[in-house]
């Protein structure tokens, strides 16, 4: 009788993740962009770590694995064994951090995860020693999952690419490209990237002061997802916040990065809005100001699981749910 009520219990709880799991519609989009995560390091509810996800030729692509990765991931419908790879644009660990989670419990079996092929990682230098950090930490829970669960040996093994500036990634028409940006002397390299498919295109900054090089390989994209820092002119007197604007882009500059590029749609991600009790932070209202002193183009704020649709139309946004 307690072998039957367990598995009862059981099918019940796998009813329950299955429930979760809609089924993408005959027409989805060929070129969608879900903002899984526009926070920073700050461990608040209203913004995830930085994560973006990359549906596009019937591929599911991410970019950073910052905190809450995998809830986000949940709510945009996927399951989190469907991601083919994920690419990183430096290793911060508010980008890395939530590797293990998308890793690990893409694993499982259970209806959330089924990964059965290798974790495909691209990322700058410095990657390959990560993910083997990784492995070893978490070395016990590999060996007992392996033996005691009976899980697929292939789906929890990781395949590295550390990547250089260029074509990173090709495949079925999807084409992905590394860029350097510049985040700061000490900080190299840390990489953009940009997608490209059927003659539409995206770029995300990842974390950089002002670029050049993005501008480059970002002008007449049709979505340019761009992080910012900004703080009001007292609180760079304290050390510790001048060195973290001096790695970031505040919004003025910004603002110059979109007059150049001219994409069809900017948004912002990775917010760093700096505060103290006494000097509090900007708001995000300010952010918006403070851009349209250089800038005068479509933006946009970017929130947690706002989406974008790129299409031969322009760029359709949909809107969070509450």
């Amino acid at each position: 009788m307690m072998g039957k009520t367990l598995l009862a219990v059981a099918a019940l709880l796998l009813a329950a993740h299955t429930y979760a799991q809609p089924k993408p519609a005959a027409d989805a989009p060929d070129f969608k962009v879900t903002l899984l995560g526009t926070g920073s390091p700050a461990p608040v509810m209203k913004r995830f770590g930085p994560g973006t996800l990359v549906q596009v030729g019937g591929q599911n692509l991410i970019f950073d694995a910052g905190r809450g990765v995998t809830q986000r991931l949940m709510q945009s419908g996927l399951k989190l064994g469907q991601v083919q790879a994920l690419f990183l644009t430096h290793l911060h660990s508010d980008h890395v951090i939530g590797i293990p989670d998308l890793w690990l419990t893409g694993w499982l079996q259970a209806a959330y995860g089924q990964r059965k092929s290798p974790f495909k990682v691209y990322g700058p230098e410095g990657t390959r020693n990560l993910m083997a950090g990784l492995e070893q930490a978490y070395d016990w829970d590999i060996k007992t999952r392996l033996a005691d669960q009976k899980l697929p040996p292939d789906g929890v093994k990781v395949q590295v690419t550390e990547v250089e500036e260029g074509v990173v990634y090709d495949n079925s028409g999807v084409k992905v490209t590394a860029f350097v940006v510049d985040h700061g002397d000490l900080i190299k390299p840390a990489f953009g990237y940009r997608i490209d498919y059927g003659g539409r295109s995206i770029v995300i900054s990842g974390d950089t002061r002002f670029s050049e090089n993005l501008i480059k390989h970002a002008t007449g994209v049709d979505l340019l997802i761009h992080q910012v820092a900004a703080a009001h002119e007292d609180l760079l007197k304290i050390p510790v916040f001048k060195v973290i604007m001096e790695h970031h882009t505040s919004p003025e500059e910004a603002g110059v990065v979109f007059s150049r590029a001219k994409p069809k749609l900017a948004v912002y991600y990775h917010f760093v809005l700096l505060g103290t009790p006494k000097i509090p932070a900007l708001r995000e209202q300010d952010v918006i100001e403070h851009t349209r002193k250089t800038y005068s183009g479509p933006l946009r704020i970017g929130e947690d699981l706002t989406a974008f649709v790129i299409s031969a139309d322009g760029v359709r946004v949909i809107e969070p749910k509450n």
